[in-house]
Formats: C-alpha cells, structure tokens, sequence
C-alpha cells in the first residue's frame, strides 16, 4: 500500500493526500494551528477510515451470511490523551444496522467477529485505545 501526502503551503495546513488507488484525501489543521478548517483534521481521518473499516467487516458478513441487510450506520466517539502525542485512549462504536428479519445473534456475530478478528484499523488502536462495542437492531 502506498500514499503521497502534499502540503498545500498557501492554504496555511491544508494537506491533499493521494492513495495508491489514486484518490485524494484532504485533511487541514485547527485555526490555532495555522489551519483555515477547511477539511477534516488527520486524526479525524483516522478515526473515520477505522469506522469505515469495520463497517465494512460488519455488511460483508451479514452478505455473506445471506442476511436481507440494507443500512448499516456507525456512531463513534474518541477521547484522546491531553499529552503528545495524543493518541486515542478510548473509542466507542455503536452500530445501528438494519434489514429486513434481520436475525440479533447474527448482527452480534459479525460486530464481534469484525471487532475481534478482522478490522486491521480497530486492532492498530486497540494498542492505546479501550475500545467499546455496541450495536441495535431496526427492522427496514
């Protein structure tokens, strides 16, 4: 896997990444840090790109499980340590997944099974971070 990160000088912090599959990520700093907030901060990259990750755990086994899901929505929060470097020190994910008959031990399964195995992303967190885990249900 391979990135290039460019700084944007004129735009203060503003930095355009792009990734080895070719698409352009941009991130920019806090207004105290000479950003001008005009896009994500990196760490909150961070933190989406690992949602993104375990979400996408979570759909491809119900799919694969043949379960009728048709939403799946992650809600995250992160604290972060007051001392540099600020690593995340705690992550909440509450899953909100829906279907149709969806079976609840099933949703469980693949949460767990995602959160315990498979997302590369939570497990590289799991080092600094207590990370918790939840999820509903909602028929649809």
């Amino acid at each position: 896997m391979e990135c290039t990160v460019d700084w944007v000088a004129a735009s203060g912090m503003a930095f355009v990444a792009e990734t080895g599959s070719g698409h352009l990520l941009t991130m920019d700093g806090a207004p105290d840090g000479g950003g001008r907030n005009l896009a994500p901060r990196p760490m909150e990259t961070v933190l989406a790109g690992t949602g993104a990750c375990t979400a996408y755990d979570v759909v491809l086994i119900l799919k694969r499980g043949r379960h009728a899901v048709t939403g799946c929505k992650l809600k995250m929060s992160a604290e972060r340590a007051t001392t540099d470097p600020k690593v995340f020190t705690r992550i909440n994910m509450h899953f909100v997944i829906t279907g149709r008959q969806l079976n609840a031990d099933a949703v469980a399964r693949a949460v767990a099974l995602s959160h315990e195995k498979y997302c590369s992303a939570t497990a590289m967190l799991a080092r600094t971070a207590e990370i918790t885990v939840s999820h509903e249900v909602l028929e649809g």
